[in-house]
């Protein structure tokens, strides 16, 4: 895919020197010219060496600041540097960096400002995780009267303008759900493309604590729910 805009990659990683090189050289492949940043968010199993042996831009926190932290740090950069279009993902092979191209296409064409990397909620998801996965679009799409397929997916991609714009509470899971509803609650086009339902390595994520600070990004906005967008 030719890059008419200056596009940034931000992969968030913890614990992920197993998988961290594979993902950026798959990136790389899949999107040269991008500028891939890791964010080694306090790991201490080498993934940032790991991450600066693939050429990618290592930015290095010293301990574990949580995924949010991470994710605003790599965005900053990115914005610093001038990418006109930015796209996150995950370390773990979660999601597939073969459909990165898709996923900036609604962007790069000036179709949507915000594109979601959503997956099936079939068999290969498990049933609690197509419970939640189900009721959080269904809310996202209540709040930002837009229809949202997956509001949990960190395989996102977004213009400038959005990541300017939208600075979301949180410093964990919650901020990715912040993300999105913010960015609905502020207008943006917001729009989905099908992607692969992958499990790998066990998730970080902390099932109660991290449901908790998810569940109280929604009730931010219980009004919108209640009601629907105007």
């Amino acid at each position: 895919m030719p890059l008419p805009t200056r596009v940034a990659v931000v992969i968030p990683a913890f614990q992920a020197a197993a998988t961290i090189g594979d993902i950026v050289a798959r990136v790389r492949a899949a999107l040269p010219g991008a500028q891939l940043i890791v964010v080694d968010d306090g790991s201490t199993d080498g993934t940032g060496d790991a991450g600066r042996g693939t050429g990618a831009t290592v930015l290095t926190h010293s301990e574990n600041r949580g995924k949010g932290v991470a994710l605003r740090t790599g965005i900053a950069r990115a914005l610093a540097d001038g990418a006109a279009a930015l796209v996150t993902l995950d370390a773990d092979g979660q999601h597939p960096p073969a459909d990165v191209p898709r996923l900036l296409e609604p962007v790069v064409q000036g179709r949507a400002d915000v594109v979601l990397g959503a997956r099936a909620r079939d068999g290969a998801m498990p049933l609690a995780r197509r419970v939640t996965n189900w009721l959080s679009a269904s809310l996202a799409s209540r709040i930002g009267g837009q229809r949202v397929h997956d509001a949990q997916t960190g395989f996102r991609a977004f213009t400038r303008a959005v990541a300017e714009r939208v600075q979301p509470a949180g410093d964990r899971y919650e901020y990715e759900a912040n993300f999105l509803l913010d960015a609905l609650r502020a207008g943006f086009r917001v729009t989905s493309v099908a992607v692969p339902t992958i499990y790998g390595p066990p998730s970080h994520f902390r099932s109660w604590r991290d449901t908790w600070r998810m569940a109280k990004a929604f009730a931010r906005h219980a009004g919108r729910i209640v009601v629907g967008a105007s």
